[in-house]
């Protein structure tokens, strides 16, 4: 998934097993948490590094 920070893309690596997953993003400044949008399971959580493009899993 993309995300924008400051103005500047950030990708975010989630997982192939997630893929096409509705997911809700809970951000607040650089951290953030990707969690299932039907069941609230919480997928990823991270503090994005504003230096990398790819957030890597």
């Amino acid at each position: 998934m993309t995300l924008r920070v400051n103005g500047k893309l950030h990708h975010i690596g989630v997982g192939r097993t997630h893929a096409r997953t509705h997911v809700i993003l809970l951000i607040q400044d650089l951290h953030v948490r990707i969690a299932n949008a039907v069941t609230g399971e919480l997928l990823r959580e991270l503090t994005i590094n504003p230096e990398r493009d790819y957030q890597g899993q």
